[in-house]
């Protein structure tokens, strides 16, 4: 008995200084967790700035406008149009001195010199309207922008009346090699210049209203130097034809 009730007094004893400890550690933990639910509540909301601003971060690196990616790309494009025509006019110069086809060359229609007045005044325009943009004089530029646009556009109707007139001539890419690669050369060129009317379309929607936003203006005039180098490039490239085309026959 005395046994029972010196281990029922010992356990009585314990009991109670468990729940204490338990009690303390409890009570003890409640501040703590308390401190650490505001502190967590201040961890998670210094979290979840920390993220809105990496977010925004994030969002204003995909924003940001680097003109550097835009030249490159545009450096890139250049190079795909050189190894396309330098493939087409090697295999002209190749042709046109084997004796054994029947090359047949041609003289120039009329035609051709007004596509080439043309293309000409479309590249004076453009360089004008690009000095206008970098002067500020937003409004000239785009009424330059807007002529380079529809002497572009002439330029290309100006070389189907060139086919067709050739059609009716009789002049088919099947009979002679030398008029296929008229065809072939000219519509190559032709379809460069129909992207470059899209890129010229985008810049004068762009530039449609003015603006005094400075990165604004940083995104037109890049775009407009850019553009410009593919747009110049058609024209020195269509020299290069028609002097191909007229002269080395």
């Amino acid at each position: 008995m005395s046994l029972e009730v010196g281990t029922a007094e010992t356990t009585t004893d314990v009991e109670p200084e468990k729940k204490r400890k338990r009690s303390g550690l409890s009570g003890g933990g409640s501040p703590g967790n308390g401190g650490r639910k505001r502190g967590g509540g201040g961890g998670s909301g210094g979290g979840d700035d920390g993220d809105n601003q990496n977010k925004d971060r994030n969002f204003e690196e995909i924003e940001e406008f680097r003109p550097n990616k835009l030249r490159v790309a545009m450096w890139f494009t250049l190079l795909i149009v050189v190894m396309t025509f330098g493939g087409l006019i090697s295999a002209y110069i190749v042709l046109s001195t084997n004796q054994q086809l029947e090359w047949k060359p041609f003289a120039l229609p009329w035609q051709v010199w007004i596509s080439t007045v043309l293309i000409i005044a479309s590249s004076i325009c453009y360089k004008t309207a690009q000095k206008n943009l970098n002067n500020n004089r937003q409004k000239s530029a785009k009424q330059w922008l807007l002529a380079t646009t529809v002497l572009g556009g002439t330029f290309i109707s100006s070389q189907i009346l060139l086919w067709f007139q050739l059609v009716k001539d009789g002049v088919y890419m099947q009979s002679n090699p030398y008029a296929g690669f008229f065809y072939i050369l000219t519509a190559v060129h032709a379809l460069h210049v129909l992207g470059g009317i899209c890129a010229l379309g985008y810049i004068v929607l762009r530039a449609w209203n003015e603006t005094a936003a400075d990165e604004e203006l940083i995104r037109r005039k890049t775009a407009a130097t850019v553009v410009g180098w593919y747009w110049h490039f058609m024209d020195g490239l269509w020299i290069v034809l028609l002097l191909l085309l007229g002269f080395f026959k």
